[in-house]
């Protein structure tokens, strides 16, 4: 093949946009929301086409432009990190009611872009049972588009990032080269903080740097990039600092410079914003970057991203799988997350009772579990409830929920007037 060439969406400061570069993709586009984001991506990639402002604007860009048909050939990947609010557990979970998820939508846009390969991640809420019914849909969508698919739980730790940061990752690809797709393997040993950051925090001379590091053996909890609606950097809420402060990190800010000479702390010192960068996986060989903006921004910017080092691996199993370098997988490892109860539920033809669901899906629930599953399913699908013979309720699933692309959907005047706060 010649290039492999990549759409990447929600791009943000370029976490997966320079790892998916040093595996060797190259950038046609990039779409990103935040004007200091996309600036940071231009300051780094000059030659790449970034487009600033809301990926499902088509005065933004057209994802027509970009198919077989308009270019040429197939874009290689379809790739981005699209909003995690309406999934993550810290947040209230809402799903297709979040007027941030671009989840479905970016799914829709496969079926236009028609890529080799998609790559798509996500918070680990996304992988919970609340949105079984969300994960069913985007499968099916994917399978009608002519695509296999699979999700994975994957961890930065695994790849040498010093940092507890869980993601969920979904890969679909043409069945032919979807076949020779690998989840890439992490590392055995994790680097710890200390390793990591002692050489940065003994750069201007702190003499107690080795016994800091010595101290902070093990990986940190996730870097919070946070929120606009929120105040300045600090490395997360009360149960992230406390984590912070066992390994001698003092969380509750983001220092200027390393430790100076004679300094002493009650906690420990605070990272910098360099600190911060080399714990989400960017350095000064591989994956060097540079930062537009000012301290809050780009502590954001580095806290709301995908590390490098994890979305090389990804883009190196990828690229493998497309040019069918890679063997053959056996069809045991194949992990798409489908739920035979939401799978049933769609597939019923007409009306089904709840014993039918459980017959068909070979399941076996409570009552309670059996009400907990629907009124999940029903957040972000429209459920119609009927009474069947004897009385007992009947179900049939109707319309998925969530922004698609409809013209008259609330996200537009969400994004129009709330766009200044959007993370």
């Amino acid at each position: 093949m010649g290039d492999y060439t990549v759409v990447e969406i929600c791009a943000g400061a370029g976490g997966q946009s320079l790892g998916l570069d040093r595996a060797g993709f190259k950038h046609v586009l990039a779409v990103e929301l935040d004007p200091t984001a996309a600036a940071t991506l231009s300051l780094n990639k000059p030659k790449w086409d970034v487009r600033i402002g809301d990926v499902a604007d088509p005065d933004v860009w057209q994802p027509s432009d970009f198919s077989p048909e308009n270019s040429g050939e197939p874009i290689s990947l379809f790739a981005g990190g699209v909003p995690c609010p309406p999934f993550s557990i810290a947040g209230k979970q809402l799903g297709t009611e979040d007027e941030r998820d671009l989840f479905a939508w970016a799914i829709e846009q496969v079926s236009v872009l028609r890529p080799r390969a998609v790559l798509l991640e996500n918070v680990k809420g996304l992988s919970q049972a609340r949105f079984a019914a969300y994960r069913q849909h985007v499968l099916d969508r994917l399978h009608e588009f002519g695509y296999e698919a699979e999700w994975r739980l994957l961890n930065a730790a695994d790849f040498g990032v010093p940092q507890l940061r869980p993601r969920f990752v979904l890969v679909a690809m043409e069945p032919e080269s979807f076949a020779h797709f690998h989840w890439p393997h992490g590392k055995t040993k994790h680097r710890s903080v200390g390793q990591v950051l002692k050489a940065l925090m003994a750069r201007d001379g702190w003499e107690g740097a080795s016994a800091w590091a010595k101290s902070a053996n093990r990986i940190g909890p996730t870097i919070v990039g946070g929120s606009k609606k929120h105040g300045g950097a600090d490395l997360g809420p009360t149960r992230a600092k406390a984590a912070w402060a066992a390994l001698g990190v003092d969380a509750k800010g983001v220092a200027d410079a390393p430790p100076q000479p004679g300094d002493t702390f009650e906690v420990g010192p605070r990272l910098t914003l360099d600190m911060v960068k080399r714990i989400q996986g960017w350095d000064d060989r591989e994956f060097k970057w540079q930062f537009e903006g000012r301290k809050t921004s780009v502590y954001r910017q580095i806290g709301n991203a995908f590390p490098p080092p994890v979305a090389k691996a990804l883009g190196e199993s990828i690229k493998a799988a497309i040019e069918k370098s890679a063997p053959m997988r056996e069809e045991s490892l194949v992990q798409n997350h489908a739920d035979a109860f939401v799978k049933t539920l769609k597939e019923a033809d007409g009306f089904i009772t709840g014993e039918q669901i459980m017959k068909r899906s070979e399941l076996t629930v409570s009552d309670a579990d059996f009400d907990r599953r629907m009124a999940a399913i029903e957040k972000d699908f429209h459920v119609e409830i009927t009474l069947a013979s004897g009385g007992r309720p009947a179900y049939r699933l109707g319309e998925f929920k969530g922004f698609l692309g409809q013209a008259d959907h609330k996200r537009h005047v969400y994004i129009q007037t709330q766009r200044s706060r959007i993370s």
